[in-house]
């Protein structure tokens, strides 16, 4: 799979002339915590050749206005979903329709006060009620941010989530751009063990990050292009954002979610909750084997 996932800027024009459809997998718009509007996507996306998967926090209005809107632009439907326990978990469904459907019954009703954080479902109640639909389910940054738990494998290894949930899931996000390159380099290496499919995206919540990160096939549309992906017949391009980068998302975010700073800080906490007693467990497990 290595040769597979290339850790440099995409050349997009190449890209298409080797007769492949280079997706952006992982963007956010104002109708989340992004900055960018879904008009101002779909003609960045027409302009410089590439598709685009709207995934916003826990909502789906930006994606469905995108696949109504778009032109030439492929659009994948799509949604991240903040587990309760932690990871957060990246939808790419073949019916605008079927998201909707799963949107209302299993995401609305358990959304929060802070409403781009963590629902009140757990990732395998969340698994559970999609193995109802035609959907491709991805781990987004496997490995987490910094120091909270929204990596699928962070809370495997933290002992969290028992290791046979990932068996819920089709594939692997082993580019994210908002991720250390350091992690991103053992996503490619989970999937490559696990034998599951990847997929690669910016985590773009600012226009000009878009498109930095793509995931390539060879197809028409966004089914085929799905289809591809599970088949494993695919590449996945791009680099990490810069400091600059991180800087403008992060100013985003925390403009963004300062109007929900309350009920955020209510909902990091319950998260961070069950970290304690793990690790006081470990720290006493390395004491033991110190005193051996």
């Amino acid at each position: 799979m290595k040769e597979k996932v290339r850790f440099e800027r995409p050349d997009l024009t190449d890209l298409k002339s080797q007769g492949l459809l280079s997706v952006d997998m992982h963007v956010h718009t104002d109708h989340s915590d992004g900055t960018l509007s879904v008009t101002d996507l779909l003609k960045r996306a027409g302009k410089e050749g590439f598709g685009v998967a709207v995934t916003d926090h826990n909502a789906i209005s930006g994606s469905l206005k995108a696949f109504a809107e778009k032109e030439q632009s492929v659009v994948v439907p799509g949604i991240e979903i903040s587990a309760a326990d932690g990871p957060h978990i990246l939808v790419y469904f073949y019916s605008p329709h079927d998201l909707e459907e799963f949107y209302l019954n299993d995401i609305k009703p358990q959304k929060r006060k802070s409403p781009w954080l963590a629902i009140r479902s757990s990732t395998p109640k969340i698994v559970e009620a999609l193995s109802e639909y035609s959907c491709l389910t991805v781990a987004a940054h496997p490995y987490g941010y910094l120091m909270f738990n929204k990596g699928l494998q962070k809370c495997i290894d933290g002992e969290y989530l028992s290791p046979r949930i990932l068996d819920s899931f089709e594939g692997l996000e082993v580019i994210c751009g908002g991720m250390a390159h350091s992690l991103n380099v053992r996503a490619v290496g989970l999937a490559m063990d696990k034998g599951k499919c990847f997929t690669g995206g910016t985590d773009g919540h600012v226009l000009k990050d878009t498109g930095t990160v793509v995931t390539c096939a060879e197809a028409s549309g966004h089914e085929d292009f799905l289809c591809a992906l599970e088949r494993r017949e695919n590449i996945v391009v791009g680099r990490e954002k810069g400091p600059l980068m991180k800087t403008l998302t992060g100013t985003a975010l925390i403009g963004k979610h300062s109007r929900y700073f309350l009920p955020s800080m209510q909902v990091h906490f319950e998260q961070n909750l069950p970290r304690i007693p793990h690790y006081f467990k470990h720290k006493l497990h390395k004491f033991q084997e110190k005193e051996r």
